[in-house]
């Protein structure tokens, strides 16, 4: 299956419970992708020792088998620069994502 996961949302709990999901399928051999959007491209700001994010996104990008994307116009709305973690892409890439997933989350 071809999972999307889309991240709208800076909330530690909800998208430590994302990325947990998203190994969760890269573990039963799906394909995922996450997509951060608006507050979803500081994911990893609000990370701490409870809901360890940091430790689920290494694990998922280690996998080699999972992407993730970053809105190119909500990062530069935050004065955010790309990295590993949070690569610049922009809305043709979302649509792309959806129209080629067979399921799409929401978080």
């Amino acid at each position: 299956m071809k999972l999307s996961i889309i991240l709208s949302s800076n909330n530690a709990e909800k998208n430590w419970n994302a990325l947990r999901f998203g190994n969760l399928a890269l573990n039963n051999s799906d394909n995922v992708s996450i997509f951060l959007i608006g507050e979803g491209v500081e994911y990893l700001k609000f990370g701490n020792e409870k809901f360890d994010i940091q430790k689920q996104v290494d694990a998922f990008l280690e996998s080699g088998k999972g992407e993730i994307l970053a809105c190119k116009t909500c990062m530069v709305l935050r004065h955010q620069k790309g990295d590993k973690t949070c690569p610049v892409s922009g809305m043709k890439d979302l649509y792309n994502l959806i129209k080629e997933s067979d399921k799409v989350v929401t978080f």
